[in-house]
């Protein structure tokens, strides 16, 4: 069981493109690479254990770049005998032969040093001790532009996932050397990315703080975290509805940093605030290609905001975005029929993606003209309504209509303001009986949740706690293509709520199956794909690091962004919206009555709380949504 967890956890986050890669000959790499091990001594002495594969073919007239990831998840398969079935990001990548660098980052696995979660950068490093990631990657660049021969002088990296972090921090070294950069499915900020939405707890990843929160001893080649996994029952719903509240985590973590870390600051304080790489990402000189896919759980607010962070602050640099029809990093490898959970959207899209749009990004930067005329575009972003690629020169597109979405009396949703001088729909909100996220009761004891993010949510529109807000049928294509705000007039009885929004794409009651469908149980007819949803704690309204009380009775503003979206909802299908207050066990239960440290609250302050969404003049609510026309 720990071994399979283990498994995941690296699957989860993109461990090492070894794994994830498309399938090549045996021994291609043995046959095609010579690797060396090396313990790297940074400018505060520590060694960081680092492997490289150099082409056998590399000589002084034929000379490679160099391709890096730098991880926390192990650069295994350690010695200098034992190599990989494949390297780098593709196999496209691997045939044409880089100088694969892979190292293993501070406190992890053989490298040295102490390792700390969204290492804080230092923008203006006054001694040899101030290090950080910028740092690490510009130490080691050095070094290997020394010492390791037949090189061509340029570097290139990329990482996804918690590696795509570091792929980001690191592009901060500022190494003249270092040409191209692609965070992949990069995480950003812990307090909106991967155990945080809006503040609130993802406690669908309650399993995966060993990983995060155990430090070794020593270094090792070793998973030394193993025998600290929870062990959950098959049914995670009830096993997490028996924990209580969240406090009783700590009869499993008391001595996970990383836990006891979240637990302690449960607002965006300065201890988070120093782990968001966003506003260090000023000054960058080389190219950029952010990635990520529209059905990523885990971070798809890193990636884009990643991007347009850079854009905003760099003027003139390449910049570019690339999302997909994927799951997270599943980009990485090819599964002929692209499927995200029951959606298909085509046949062979990671390859695409891998010959057409990365491996000419760093084939350019690293080996080419590497002036930026690359032939791509701006952003490389798929429709997943129209299930096709589309191009930009600029994302979110400069043309797009802002329109508003308006919930109406009787569950209806449309363009119109509503015009009753009073309206508004209702329901009971009890935490002691939350509503699920998902039908699939395996992925909630699962390591992390993949499938939600495109589920059929007739599930849940049936239930009295979730309202539901639809179109009529759509008599043209309609796309929404860029952010989308949910902008909400609320009332409650108690003092904190928490409101879950979902934009949803009904299906026609006569679609047909595809015939690739991978399970003969589900029905496409009147299939409620979920395209987009985001949760808010209605305590950080106005602010993520001082919370307040909702006042009981009060209407109030709760306005929210749910990430950007690409998806035509197509002739013949509705688009709905459902609202709701229990996303259970993805992320957490707010008591409903506000206390100050939700992590510490008790049994006794989960309430009942009747929640009213207003639609009514001078009262709208609705989604703001950017209409490609």
């Amino acid at each position: 069981m720990l071994k399979n967890l283990v498994f995941i956890a690296f699957v989860w986050v993109g461990l090492s493109a070894q794994a994830q890669t498309q399938v090549a000959p045996d021994n291609f790499v043995k046959e095609n690479y010579s690797k060396k091990e090396y313990d790297i001594s940074m400018r505060d002495g520590i060694k960081l254990h680092t492997i490289i594969y150099s082409p056998k073919d590399a000589a002084a007239e034929n000379k490679y770049p160099f391709l890096m990831q730098r991880t926390c998840y192990s650069v295994a398969p350690y010695g200098e005998d034992v190599y990989p079935a494949r390297l780098g990001p593709s196999t496209l990548l691997m045939r044409d032969k880089y100088i694969f660098v892979y190292q293993d980052v501070r406190g992890r696995y053989k490298s040295e040093g102490v390792w700390t979660n969204m290492t804080p950068h230092i923008d203006t490093k006054k001694n040899k001790t101030d290090v950080d990631e910028a740092s690490d990657t510009y130490d080691t660049i050095d070094w290997l532009l020394k010492n390791i021969t037949n090189n061509n002088g340029r570097v290139g990296q990329w990482g996804i996932s918690y590696p795509g972090f570091y792929t980001t921090a690191s592009a901060l070294c500022d190494h003249p050397a270092l040409k191209a950069s692609s965070p992949q499915a990069p995480i950003s900020d812990f307090f909106y990315d991967d155990f945080h939405h809006n503040g609130v707890f993802t406690q669908g990843y309650y399993l995966t703080f060993p990983v995060f929160g155990i430090k070794p001893s020593e270094p090792t080649t070793a998973s030394w975290f193993e025998n600290d996994f929870i062990k959950p029952t098959p049914d995670g719903y009830t096993f997490n509805l028996n924990m209580g509240p969240l406090k009783n985590f700590d009869k499993y973590y008391s001595k996970n940093f990383f836990w006891q870390e979240t637990v302690d600051h449960p607002n965006k304080d300065e201890f988070w605030q120093k782990r968001d790489i966003l506003p260090h990402l000023k000054g960058l000189k080389h190219a950029f290609m952010t990635v990520g896919g529209w059905f990523d759980a885990e971070d798809l607010y890193g990636p884009l905001n990643t991007y347009k962070t850079i854009e905003k602050n760099n003027p003139g640099i390449y910049n570019t975005l690339v999302v997909g029809p994927f799951g997270h990093g599943r980009w990485s490898r090819e599964t002929g029929h692209t499927f995200h959970n029951d959606i298909y959207f085509g046949d062979s899209i990671a390859t695409f993606y891998q010959n057409t749009i990365e491996g000419k990004f760093f084939n350019h930067f690293l080996k080419g003209a590497g002036d930026g005329k690359t032939g791509l575009p701006e952003a490389y972003l798929f429709d997943t309504g129209k299930k096709k690629w589309e191009t930009y020169d600029k994302w979110p597109v400069a043309t797009v209509q802002k329109k508003k979405l308006f919930f109406q009396a009787d569950g209806k949703l449309s363009f119109d303001k509503p015009a009753a001088a009073k309206s508004f729909s209702e329901y009971v909100s009890d935490p002691m009986k939350p509503v699920p996220y998902t039908e699939n009761y395996k992925q909630m004891s699962g390591f992390t949740p993949f499938e939600y993010m495109s589920e059929d949510q007739r599930f849940a529109s049936t239930r009295p706690d979730v309202l539901v807000f639809k179109t009529e049928v759509l008599t043209e294509d309609m796309t929404l293509g860029g952010e989308i705000l949910a902008q909400l007039k609320i009332s409650t009885t108690g003092t904190d709520a928490d409101f879950f929004v979902k934009l949803i794409d009904v299906y026609p009651d006569d679609e047909k199956n595809n015939e690739f469908q991978p399970n003969p149980k589900v029905v496409m007819a009147g299939y409620q794909q979920m395209v987009r949803s985001e949760i808010v704690r209605s305590r950080f309204r106005n602010s993520i690091e001082k919370p307040e009380p909702l006042v009981a009775g009060k209407l109030t503003d709760v306005n929210f962004r749910l990430q950007d979206v690409l998806h035509t909802f197509k002739k013949g299908h509705r688009v709905m919206v459902q609202v709701q207050s229990t996303v259970f066990p993805l992320f957490d239960r707010n008591p409903q009555k506000y206390v100050a440290n939700i992590y510490k609250a008790e049994a006794s302050d989960f309430i009942k709380a009747t929640q009213r969404i207003y639609h009514q003049t001078g009262a709208e609510s609705g989604l703001t949504v950017d209409v490609i026309k």
